[in-house]
């Protein structure tokens, strides 16, 4: 199912407060704070023109954020900047005095940091980053997770440190959770979806965000004419479609929102044209995205920067893990896990229906944007859905390595 956005303010500018969180001054600040991260490198920008050639565009390239900073997904960038941005606050207002990024480890920041606890509900790859964070500046850490999050995505975030406090139900009942006990607690909630009264901080995940399109952008020869995220709550699409509205206006790339057609939130939102939320009724393979209330700015930035939102089904996102583990006509494979290639599976809805095609522009000289959102984060599951190990799809990537961005047709 795909619509077109019929919202009044569509096409509109951002509000003011969310065109600064994702302003050129903000994206670079970003960028500066990735500079001082031990390990930190630019993520592949993967180019698959065979696949371009089959659907009938001129270019598809991919962002694979399954290389991130160790965690394997883009969540890297959101949870732990956002923590790093607390941090220096709070010493700033301690110390009496502006304190950098550069300080972080110094002694008097990191005293700073133990006395502080953040804490935030996730699905798996928000938590790690926000543990990776914490312990990276030396602070405590309490992660809330339903019952629906794998023991090993459970087990990646504890090796940070972090407290793990279960909770039963669903990703939304987590967050409600992880916001009444913080409160109670006095410890600082880093969430990466937003409610009345509660933008700042998701505003600082949010602008982690702007650095994979930063990159990406640098990366490409010519910008792009299409652009399909994937959405949860709707933290990512909002960043790189805000960010696109912030930097090119009425000339942005076409934009499409894909949500899992079990947890549409953002596209019965759209269709509503308020925010909603949907109810909880099957699971949905693609874990990661599986949320039943938009972020209240992500909905915001949406309703103005997106121009149509779809839903996808289980089979897929699975047929897309599949696809691009076995790559045809020499292009490199690539380790998406369940929500990673979701963006993918949108486009070749789109691409296999004329009509869809016409709506959205897709013609024969389109230039595709996407972003693989995660690797394998749960390896078990990985192999069951594609019928390989993680590391065996990965040696073929090294094998046949990254095409040069450059060859743009």
């Amino acid at each position: 199912m795909l619509l077109l956005n019929q919202h009044n303010e569509h096409g509109t500018s951002l509000a003011s407060s969310d065109a600064e969180i994702l302003s050129v001054e903000a994206a670079r600040e970003v960028e500066r704070f990735l500079r001082h991260r031990a390990g930190h490198k630019e993520t592949p920008l993967v180019s698959l023109p065979g696949l371009a050639r089959e659907i009938g565009v001129a270019s598809i390239h991919i962002k694979d954020e399954g290389h991130r900073l160790g965690l394997g997904s883009f969540k890297a960038l959101g949870g732990s900047y956002a923590v790093i941005r607390l941090v220096l606050e709070e010493a700033t207002r301690r110390l009496g005095r502006a304190v950098d990024v550069s300080e972080l480890q110094t002694p008097d920041v990191m005293a700073v940091a133990r006395e502080m606890t953040v804490s935030c509900a996730t699905d798996g790859n928000h938590g790690r980053s926000v543990a990776q964070g914490a312990r990276l500046v030396g602070a405590k850490c309490a992660i809330f997770v339903h019952s629906g999050v794998s023991d090993e995505r459970i087990d990646a975030i504890a090796r940070f440190g972090a407290q793990m406090i279960r909770v039963n139900g669903n990703y939304d009942d987590s967050v409600v959770e992880a916001s009444r006990v913080g409160a109670e607690k006095g410890w600082i909630t880093v969430s990466d979806t937003s409610w009345q009264g509660y933008e700042r901080i998701p505003g600082f995940v949010m602008q982690g965000y702007t650095a994979l399109l930063s990159e990406a952008l640098r990366q490409l020869a010519k910008i792009p004419t299409h652009v399909l995220v994937q959405a949860g709550v709707g933290g990512i699409a909002a960043a790189v479609a805000g960010h696109l509205s912030v930097l090119f206006g009425n000339n942005r790339p076409f934009f499409t929102v894909v949500d899992p057609s079990r947890a549409a939130c953002l596209f019965e939102s759209a269709r509503a044209g308020r925010l909603v939320k949907v109810p909880h009724e099957r699971p949905t393979v693609m874990a990661m995205l599986e949320c039943y209330e938009p972020s209240l700015v992500a909905w915001r930035i949406l309703s103005r920067a997106a121009d149509a939102f779809m839903t996808v089904d289980e089979e897929d996102a699975i047929n897309v893990m599949k696809r691009l583990a076995n790559p045809r006509d020499g292009d490199p494979a690539i380790v998406a896990g369940e929500s990673g290639g979701v963006g993918l599976a949108g486009l070749l809805r789109v691409a296999s229906d004329r009509t869809l095609r016409g709506r959205i522009g897709l013609g024969q000289d389109a230039r595709v944007f996407l972003v693989n959102t995660e690797g394998a984060t749960d390896p078990s599951l990985y192999e069951e859905l594609v019928g390989a190990p993680p590391a065996q799809v990965a040696a073929e990537t090294d094998r046949t390595k990254y095409r040069s961005t450059d060859l743009m047709s």
